[in-house]
């Protein structure tokens, strides 16, 4: 089960979407990526696993474009996390 994010993508990011679906030289991955991140712009919809996965790596390919990378981010943050993830404990200072 999924828990709800309430990111949605902002403006620059969108509009870095829109420039990678209109770019002949982006990758699948990218496009993936730029679709989902397209979608959520005006919606709390999460980010399928399948997106998370290209968008991941459009991150780690050393010549993706800027827009591709900030549209990836964009969609990899609003992946939904897993029910019962727990979040990294803080150790207490005195």
């Amino acid at each position: 089960m999924a828990v709800k994010k309430s990111e949605s993508t902002g403006k620059k990011a969108a509009s870095a979407a829109a420039k990678v679906l209109k770019d002949p030289k982006a990758s699948k991955d990218a496009k993936v990526a730029a679709a989902s991140a397209l979608t959520q712009s005006k919606s709390t919809e999460t980010t399928s696993a399948k997106a998370a996965s290209s968008a991941a790596k459009v991150m780690r390919d050393p010549a993706a474009s800027k827009a591709a990378k900030s549209a990836a981010a964009s969609a990899l943050t609003q992946k939904a996390s897993k029910a019962g993830a727990k979040a990294p404990v803080k150790k207490a200072t005195r």
